[in-house]
């Protein structure tokens, strides 16, 4: 080899150790990163005791936790103490120095915690039920299908033996906050006893909700099992469960109840008007004052009813705005039958999405979902939908309550391409992607916020197909822009039940037994109400944008996709995301599927 040609092999030599260490370099994790890591990782591990010691194993292989979790009040010291140590830890953290995948985890991940200690801090858990949802309404699984192995019914049995132990201890959290005045409004708790009256009047073990995974049991649990596995159940339910609702009953009719405070405001609790607040950022993730948020709803309210006066001249009706409101409520012609009607009709609904669904995403999630009557035991008191990775829940009770023109709406917000859809793209994402445990977390904001803006998609995919039908989808609008008046009314403003009820009569197409609900709701659950609109103002504003920015190279597709690629995050991370999409020229995560 000539000197030359040493030369040149030296520097190649050079070149490609140099290659490896700047790769080594480039691969090496960031200092950052790794801190950050260390504390979400110990949190993950002590979060997993909290649900019921259930492994990491366990929750790969989407097993059930043994045990319903510890609520007392010493357990929730030790978890108030957990979260101010995890807060300090981070804010030892270097932000600005993480890769931009752990920034984004850390955005996410620090709201949450601020979220947990902020619940524990105010002793959320002193006010375990409101209107909408009690905790004794979540024990028996609302679909006995689930269950699939010997291990399912084994964890669930043993769940069912701590429901004494979990009950008095709600009941202890429950007095301490009635002697403090820190219940909800006496006025939401009437009637909602009827689930605990469910299972103590029930005549036989067999007919309480209990019993559903036990109706049809799978076929390779070996009938010697399945005998065993009835009788154990027959034996908890009758001896520990049923005797620890009958406690609950007493306990909720005869002194819980009677000692709820009469004042609806949140700011009248203690510490009311942090309270308020903290509920806010939980819900909608942002830092808006009850009054600005009162303001923006009034604004979008005189948007939104133009649009609903435009549609209801289209329908070709004369009359007023009111008596059109009268009409769409007590028209047979806009309401089902029968359950099965509705259920028809939402099945059908979700089928047309599938049909335009390639138009409008990019990324087609694998995940399915079913369509499911809402339980009898929580039908009266619950919403018209709601909508999960693998049902959508419909409320058929009272059926002169349910329009059919509002269907359209419903169904893309509470299965495709609303919760359902972007439920199961989360998961796919979550588990694709490996991202860390609290990732799998629900924010209010992004998911209310998605849904909502997907009802008014469904008039770009065709879905609204009469003028109804859009006046249905406006009505939706025009009840969450309501919201932002309503809750900040009520909890901040000093409104009355009867004030809030006739705003959403005068200006939505709703149901009087859904505006009641759902008064009641908002008056129970401070804030949350306000996590739906504000979401899809957000979005809104980002389409706008991209629109504005990316000119004849916006694509619809990518941007859908570009939302739904981070799952749940706050409305600030949303944005900020969203932004770099923006900036980086619109192609979406999904490209190859997008063209």
């Amino acid at each position: 080899m000539t000197i030359k040609g040493c030369i040149a092999a030296a520097l190649l030599v050079l070149s490609v150790s140099a290659f490896g260490q700047d790769a080594a370099k480039a691969s090496a994790p960031k200092p950052a990163d790794v801190a950050f890591q260390s504390i979400y990782r110990a949190d993950e591990v002590w979060r997993r005791a909290l649900r019921g010691s259930v492994s990491k194993e366990d929750e790969d292989r989407r097993l059930p936790p043994e045990h319903l979790a510890h609520v007392d009040a010493a357990t929730q010291a030790k978890a108030l103490t957990h979260w101010q140590s995890v807060l300090a830890d981070l804010s030892k953290v270097d932000s600005a120095a993480l890769s931009p995948e752990e920034h984004l985890n850390f955005e996410v991940y620090r709201a949450q915690i601020v979220v947990e200690r902020n619940d524990v801090a105010f002793r959320e858990y002193e006010r375990p039920v409101n209107s909408d949802s009690q905790f004794w309404g979540f024990i028996a699984p609302i679909d006995g299908r689930a269950f699939r192995t010997q291990e399912h019914y084994r964890r669930y049995l043993l769940r069912l033996k701590d429901v004494p132990e979990f009950f008095d201890e709600q009941m202890a959290n429950m007095r301490a906050g009635a002697a403090r005045g820190f219940t909800p409004p006496r006025v939401t708790l009437e009637g909602r006893d009827q689930g605990l009256k469910d299972v103590v009047n029930a005549k036989s073990v067999q007919q309480t909700s209990f019993w559903r995974p036990f109706v049809a049991m799978p076929p390779s649990i070996s009938a010697e099992d399945q005998a065993k596995l009835r009788a154990e159940a027959e034996d908890v339910i009758t001896h520990q469960v049923m005797p620890a609702y009958a406690k609950m009953l007493a306990f909720f009719d005869e002194e819980y109840v009677p000692h709820a405070v009469t004042s609806l405001a949140a700011e009248s609790l203690p510490e009311g008007n942090a309270y308020y607040q903290s509920k806010i950022l939980e819900y909608a993730t942002v830092t808006m004052t009850p009054d600005e948020i009162h303001a923006v709803g009034l604004k979008e309210m005189d948007g939104i009813h133009a649009e609903m006066l435009a549609a209801m001249k289209a329908s070709g009706f004369t009359g007023s705005f009111a008596e059109f409101l009268q009409s769409l409520r007590t028209d047979p012609k806009y309401y089902a039958k029968t359950p099965e009607e509705l259920l028809h009709d939402a099945a059908w609904i979700a089928k047309e999405f599938d049909g335009v669904s390639s138009r409008y995403f990019g990324y087609q999630p694998r995940g399915r979902f079913g369509i499911v009557p809402v339980p009898p035991d929580m039908a009266p008191f619950y919403t018209a939908g709601r909508g999960g990775t693998s049902s959508y829940l419909l409320n058929t009770y009272d059926l002169p309550s349910r329009p059919l023109y509002s269907l359209p709406a419903l169904t893309l917000h509470e299965s495709a391409p609303g919760h359902s859809w972007q439920g199961a793209i989360a998961m796919e994402q979550e588990r694709d992607k490996k991202l860390p445990q609290f990732r799998h977390a629900y924010i209010s904001a992004y998911g209310e916020g998605w849904a909502l803006y997907c009802e008014r998609l469904g008039t770009e995919m065709g879905i609204h197909h009469t003028p109804q039908e859009t006046f249905g989808m406006l009505s939706y609008q025009a009840w969450r822009a309501a919201r932002l008046v309503v809750d900040t009314g009520i909890h901040a403003q000093g409104w009355t039940r009867a004030q809030a009820q006739q705003y959403l009569h005068d200006n939505t197409a709703l149901s009087d037994h859904e505006i009641e609900t759902e008064v009641d709701r908002y008056i129970s659950w401070p804030g949350q109400a306000l996590s739906y609109y504000l979401g899809e103002m957000a979005i809104m504003k980002e389409r706008r944008k991209a629109e504005a920015a990316l000119g004849a190279k916006f694509n619809l597709r990518a941007f859908h996709d570009a939302v739904l690629e981070t799952g749940s995050v706050p409305l600030p991370v949303l944005e900020e995301h969203l932004d770099a999409w923006i900036a980086g020229g619109g192609v979406g995560p999904f490209a190859e599927m997008e063209q």
